[in-house]
């Protein structure tokens, strides 16, 4: 079955998985799932197992936590369910989906859950896992995203990552990672672990490191109020009110899709969407105070959620557009302006946010499995935040010169670096994009950064190494076509490939182990017979059937 076009918006009186209570500074999240409530007809949510329209949801709630709840400390994640937490992704979602929607959901709910423990690491609002029954592959997952995980000890209730066992594929959500790398669980107990279909239970789950702690049923509510008591005491979130995420003013036709900041036009000749990201014609809010009484219209907030909500769109509904191509507009002293919270006010809440969504943003840009180039030309504004946009490119083209064919020809094109670049929204390596483009040559990194606060034209922006290529205004147009239709030529498999691996260089991080062997190997597994072919597991999976697995090792 085709998956249906699929819209990232959606507002808590929409909710149909989830029930969020807020109690001063603890929030209670309960996962309930409407069985009938799956994106795809042809299948059940059952048992608490979730599909992406499960996701779309907790990924609005983490973001709606963080924003119109700055009061709120601790997090408590639970089930809904009798003795059930939660049972992982849907089996039958995954056996009719097709090879691209297994994938990209997979993507989305690990950055979904890398969204939950930045919260809890940055800002400040933690989140506990209260399993309160059973936990099974990417259950466990989603409590492995939280902070803490408390298991109720009733001798049935346990966590488990079955999927090697039973389906032939691995956790999809970063489970094995998060094993070892986060809960630092031994190798061979976590490999005991991921191949036991029962999972573990009670004092064994504490003494593996499985979780954190342990209580009996008619104590374990106690238990969960006690640790929210210890964490929250530790936050810094203020008591004040938040801002309201209204929803976003946004148009979509068959090849162009309008927001207020940007727009992205699809050419359907050479399978590419090009954004386009004006800079602020207002003037904008100086301080933290300034940009709450914005609400969620300040260009600095409204910029991150339209480039986000653009990202995911094309994601998942334009699977066959494998190039974008990013243009900006308007002045660069208004896009720096509005960045000036960022670097004067950096305490405040809700300018802690605004970066930390900028930062989430621009890292789904580096793990989006797209050609990504930049253009500037005379009108740009790649200053600052939007600078970004060109350390974020695999190639990067900037005119020389200007127009010099119009009767009034404008400013040449300038690429301006700001304090914003130098480690306010870093990549999933942990270095910013500068000390990434220039692993391992610290004087090339020092002359680029030497340039921060001027305005470099496209000889002083090659000089520093900033920019690809330099065309002037003769061969512009012919080398932008030629780049366009040479990059839809080549397979989009082999270009994911080389893509993903030079972004990232340098130290492995938590994240880039997810994206990286997740990505590489689950892609590789969700295609092998032994997972989706006819007799594989993900096919006979409930059937009463054992699979047929292809014994060679390859």
């Amino acid at each position: 079955m085709t998956e249906p076009d699929i819209d990232f918006a959606t507002d808590p009186d929409d909710y149909r998985h989830w029930q969020l209570d807020v109690d001063g500074p603890v929030a209670t999240l309960q996962m309930q799932v409407d069985p009938h409530g799956g994106i795809r007809g042809d299948y059940e949510l059952k048992t608490n197992s979730y599909d992406l329209g499960v996701d779309i949801e907790l990924h609005d709630i983490v973001q709606r936590l963080r924003f119109e709840h700055p009061g709120v400390k601790t997090v408590v994640l639970t089930g809904g369910l009798d003795k059930i937490f939660c049972a992982g992704a849907n089996i039958q979602m995954l056996a009719g989906a097709s090879h691209g929607h297994k994938v990209n959901f997979c993507k989305f709910t690990n950055e979904t859950r890398n969204a939950i423990e930045d919260a809890s690491a940055n800002s400040r609002q933690v989140w506990i896992a209260a399993v309160n029954g059973t936990a099974a592959g990417g259950g466990y997952e989603l409590a492995l995203a939280c902070d803490e995980i408390h298991l109720v000890d009733d001798r049935s209730s346990a966590v488990s990552l079955p999927e090697i066992p039973l389906l032939a594929v691995l956790p999809g959500t970063g489970g094995l990672t998060r094993v070892v790398e986060k809960r630092r669980v031994r190798r061979d107990l976590a490999d005991a672990f991921s191949t036991r279909n029962e999972g573990v239970r009670g004092q064994t789950a504490v003494d593996w490191g499985l979780v954190d702690g342990i209580a009996p049923a008619s104590a374990f509510e106690a238990h969960i109020a006690h640790r929210c008591e210890i964490r929250g005491a530790e936050s810094d979130r203020p008591d004040t009110a938040g801002i309201t995420l209204a929803p976003l003013q946004r148009t979509i036709e068959e090849d162009t899709i309008r927001y207020g900041t940007l727009s992205v036009d699809i050419a359907r000749n050479t399978n590419a969407a090009t954004f386009t990201l004006a800079a602020p014609t207002t003037t904008q809010p100086t301080d933290g105070a300034g940009l709450h009484a914005s609400g969620p219209d300040s260009w600095l907030l409204q910029a991150a959620r339209e480039l986000d909500d653009a990202i995911l769109h094309l994601r998942f509904n334009e699977t066959e557009v494998g190039t974008w191509v990013f243009r900006t507009t308007g002045d660069p002293d208004a896009v720096l302006s509005a960045e000036a919270p960022l670097h004067d006010d950096a305490d405040h809440w809700l300018v802690r946010e605004i970066r930390l969504l900028w930062a989430r943003t621009l890292k789904r840009l580096d793990v989006s499995a797209r050609s990504l180039v930049t253009l500037i030309e005379p009108g740009s504004a790649f200053a600052g935040l939007l600078a970004e946009l060109v350390l974020v490119a695999d190639r990067s083209f900037m005119l020389d010169g200007t127009w010099e064919d119009l009767d009034d020809p404008p400013e040449p094109a300038t690429v301006r670096l700001s304090a914003a670049n130098l480690g306010l929204v870093p990549m999933s390596n942990g270095l910013t994009r500068l000390a990434t483009r220039f692993w391992g040559r610290d004087d090339a990194l020092a002359a680029a950064t030497s340039t921060i606060d001027t305005d470099l034209d496209a000889a002083a922006a090659a000089a520093v190494e900033l920019v690809t290529f330099t065309p002037d205004d003769l061969d512009w147009d012919d080398e932008i076509r030629l780049m366009l239709e040479e990059r839809n030529s080549f397979s989009p498999d082999a270009l994911t490939g080389m893509e993903a691996n030079y972004r990232f260089v340098g130290p492995e991080t938590l994240e880039t182990k997810i994206f990286s062997r997740l990505s590489a190997w689950q892609n590789w597994i969700f295609q092998r017979p032994n997972a989706v072919g006819p007799e594989g597991a993900l096919q006979r999976f409930g059937t009463g059937s054992r699979p047929n697995f292809d014994k060679r090792r390859v």
